[in-house]
C-alpha cells in the first residue's frame, strides 16, 4: 500500500487520501488525528499504552513502590519526561541528550507546585543507590560500544594522524584543566587532574551523527575526513576513561603511601588482564557457529562488563573497571573481525545500540536530577565557565597543529579541529562517579570512626569536591554539545570540498545516495 494506511475502523485496504503539499493548518491537524492512528500520533499513543501497562504490571507485583512518592514511580516519570524532552529538542535539530539533561535538571530544581508537592518530589524521591547503579550500567554500555567501535583498519588507514589527533589535543586540554581548575576553582592537584581527563573527552554521541550527515552529502569524503574525525573521537575516549579511572583509584586509595604510589599501575594491570582474558574467551565461547551466538555474546560481554565496573570497586581497585570493560570489547571485536564477521554483520553491536537508546535517557535524566540549581555555587559556575573557555580554546589550537602533515589544507584542518570540540557522553557517564564514591564512603563510616573529626571532615570535603566535578561536567555539556553540533553542520559546506555522492564511496565508509547540499541541520539519530 502506498501513501497512508487504509481507512475504516480496522484500517482496511482503502487508501487514505494523501495530504496535499499546500494543506492548511486545520487540514494538517485533521489528517494527523484521523483513524487509524499513524505517524507521531500513533507513536504517542503507543508510548501511553506501553507506559500505562508497564506501570500496572509493576504495581501488581510491587504494590506501593509503584505509587507516587516512591522510587520506581519517580524513575518512570523521569524517564518519560526526559524522553519527551529529547524528542522536542531533536525537532529543532539539537542533540536529544541536551533535552534529556535539561529536563532532569528542571524536575529536580522546580519550586513546589510544579513537579513537587509536600508529598511528591520526583527528583528527591529517586533512590540515590538506584540512580548510581543505573548510571553505572549505562557507563558499561558506553564502554562496550566504544571498544567494539574501535576498528584497527580505520586506525591503520590514517596511521599517525589519528594518534596525534587523539593524544595531543586531549593531553593539552587535560593539562590546561589541570592547571586552571587548581588555581581558579581551588581543587587539589589530584582532583584537578581527574577533572581534566573527564572534561577533555569528545562525545561520539554528538560528533558521529553530525559527521555522518555531512558524509551523506559528500563533504570531505574524497580525503576521508569523516572517517578521520570519527575514529579520533573513539580513540581519545580510551585515553580519557583510562586516565580518569586510574586517578580516581589513586585519589580514594586508603592504604599506605607505597600502596597509593602503586595504585595506578595495579589498576592498569588488573584492567588489562581482565579485559584480555574475557576478550579472548569471547572468541571461543559461545560457539560462533551456533544460531544463538549473537545473543550469547551480547550477554557475556554485558555481564562481564558489569562485573568489571562493579567488581573493581568492590575489591578496592575502581580504576581497573573502565579499562577492563574497554579492553575486553576491543579484543573481542578484533577477534570477531578476524573470524570473518564484519561490523555490519555483527548483531552484538546492534543489541548494545538498542540498549543504549533506553539507558541514554536514564543516564542524562538521572545526571540532571542530581543538580539542584538553587544550591549551586555561583563562583563555581563562573570560574568553571572561564576554565572551560580557556581549555577548549587551547585544545582547538592543539588540534589544528596536530592535523599537520596529513595532506589537509587550511580549511580542512580548521574543520577537523571543530569536530574535536563537542562534549557530552563521557561527562554524563563519569561526571558523578567521584561524587557517588565519596557519598558511599561518607555514608558507610565504621562505628569506631564516628568520633573521628578529621576523617569526617576529609570525607565531607570529598563530597564537596565531587559536587564541583559534577557541576562542571554538566556545564561543559550544556555549553559544547549544541554549539559543537551546529558548528560541524554550518561549517562543513564552507570548509570542505563536496564530492557528489556515488553509489559507494571508497573513503566515506558507507553507501550514499544523491542528496541536496547540507543546510545546517543536524540529524536526529543518536549514537
Amino acid at each position: 500500500m502506498t501513501g497512508a494506511e487504509g481507512s475504516g475502523f480496522l484500517g482496511g485496504k482503502a487508501p487514505r487520501r494523501a495530504l496535499p503539499p499546500d494543506a492548511s493548518f486545520g487540514e494538517k491537524i485533521k489528517y494527523a488525528v484521523s483513524w487509524p492512528p499513524h505517524g507521531p500520533v500513533a507513536s504517542l499513543l503507543t508510548w501511553v499504552v506501553v507506559s500505562a501497562v508497564t506501570w500496572a504490571c509493576v504495581y501488581s507485583i510491587l504494590g506501593d513502590e509503584a505509587l507516587p512518592g516512591h522510587n520506581l514511580f519517580s524513575i518512570g516519570v523521569l524517564f518519560l519526561a526526559c524522553h519527551a524532552g529529547g524528542e522536542l529538542v531533536s525537532k529543532v535539530r539539537l542533540p536529544p541528550l541536551l533535552g534529556m539533561l535539561v529536563v532532569g535538571i528542571i524536575i529536580r530544581s522546580c519550586p513546589p507546585g510544579v513537579t513537587t508537592t509536600e508529598q511528591l518530589n520526583i527528583g528527591s524521591d529517586i533512590n540515590m543507590k538506584w540512580s548510581a547503579v543505573l548510571r553505572k550500567i549505562a557507563l558499561v554500555v558506553i564502554l562496550i560500544r566504544a571498544g567494539l567501535g574501535l576498528n584497527p583498519d580505520a586506525l591503520k588507514a590514517w596511521k599517525f594522524m589519528i594518534i596525534r589527533l587523539a593524544f595531543v589535543p586531549v593531553l593539552v586540554e587535560c593539562l590546561t584543566f589541570f592547571i586552571v581548575t587548581h588555581f581558579l576553582l581551588g581543587l587539589p592537584w589530584l582532583w584537578s587532574a581527574m577533572l581534566g581527563f573527564l572534561l577533555s573527552a569528545v562525545s561520539p554521541a554528538v560528533v558521529v551523527p553530525s559527521i555522518l550527515h555531512i558524509q551523506e552529502h559528500g563533504y570531505g569524503v574524497e580525503k576521508g575526513i569523516p572517517t578521520l574525525v570519527m575514529a579520533a573521537a573513539s580513540v581519545d575516549n580510551v585515553i580519557n576513561i583510562s586516565g580518569f579511572g586510574i586517578l580516581m583509584g589513586i585519589t580514594f586509595s586508603k592504604g599506605s603511601m607505597l600502596m597509593q604510589i602503586f595504585q595506578g599501575p595495579i589498576d592498569v594491570c588488573i584492567g588489562l588482564g581482565f579485559g584480555l582474558a574475557v576478550g579472548v574467551m569471547c572468541l571461543f565461547l559461545p560457539d560462533r557457529h551456533s544460531v544463538w551466538s549473537g545473543p550469547l555474546r551480547f550477554i557475556v560481554l554485558l555481564v562481564c562488563g558489569i562485573l568489571a565496573v562493579f567488581g573493581s570497586t568492590k575489591i578496592g581497585f575502581g580504576g581497573a573497571g573502565a579499562l577492563g570493560c574497554l579492553t575486553m570489547a576491543f579484543v573481542a571485536g578484533c577477534g570477531w573481525r578476524a573470524q570473518g564477521l564484519s561490523d555490519a554483520q555483527n548483531p552484538v553491536k546492534g543489541y548494545f545500540g538498542t540498549m543504549w537508546i533506553f539507558f541514554q535517557t536514564l543516564l542524562f535524566g538521572l545526571m540532571g536530577a542530581q543538580i539542584d540549581v538553587s544550591s549551586l555555587d555561583r563562583d563555581t559556575l563562573l570560574w568553571g565557565l572561564i576554565c572551560i573557555l580557556i581549555a577548549t580554546t587551547i585544545r582547538f589550537v592543539a588540534a589544528f597543529y596536530s592535523s599537520l602533515g596529513g595532506g589537509l589544507n587550511l580549511k580542512e584542518r580548521i574543520f577537523v579541529s571543530i569536530g574535536r570540540f563537542p562534549k557530552a557522553t563521557i561527562q554524563a557517564a563519569m561526571g558523578s562517579v567521584a561524587l557517588d564514591y565519596a557519598l558511599m564512603l561518607r555514608n558507610s563510616i565504621a562505628p569506631e570512626d564516628q568520633d573521628n573529626a578529621e576523617l569526617i571532615a576529609q570525607l565531607d570535603d570529598n563530597v564537596i569536591l565531587g559536587t564541583k566535578v559534577l557541576t562542571i561536567a554538566v556545564l561543559i555539556i550544556v555549553m559544547t554539545a549544541p554549539l559543537g553540533s551546529f558548528s560541524i553542520m554550518l561549517t562543513a559546506p564552507k570548509l570542505l570540498v563536496r564530492k557528489p555522492p556515488q553509489a559507494a564511496t571508497e573513503n566515506g565508509g558507507s553507501e550514499m545516495t544523491t542528496k541536496p547540499p547540507v543546510d545546517g541541520t543536524v540529524p536526529n539519530e543518536e549514537v
